[in-house]
């Protein structure tokens, strides 16, 4: 099984993902330093995050997971440093948006 996943931390920031072993324990590879400025010492005792399945697959070749993972990735603006830690795709705001 191969899923795409979303991380919601507890500051409302997401991530989306992929996983193509399905593990029940796995929250991704967001860039820890970029998710710690967010949090100060206090905010890190105890918080609580949350990993929801967006989409998932009994199989799937590694550029259907990766177009997938994208997709989600742009609808979510989960590269939005605003919205989410996702780092690529590169997010481009357009400034013609109102």
């Amino acid at each position: 099984m191969v899923v795409i996943y979303k991380v919601t931390y507890p500051n409302g920031k997401i991530y989306v993902g992929q996983d193509r072993t399905d593990s029940i324990n796995y929250f991704g590879s967001a860039d820890s330093k970029l998710i710690a400025k967010d949090f100060d010492r206090e905010a890190r005792r105890s918080f609580t995050i949350c990993r929801e399945i967006l989409w998932e697959a009994e199989a799937a070749t590694r550029q259907e997971i990766n177009a997938k993972e994208v997709a989600f990735i742009r609808l979510l603006r989960s590269n939005d440093p605003k919205i989410g830690y996702n780092q690529w795709p590169r997010f481009i705001a357009d400034n013609n948006a109102a």
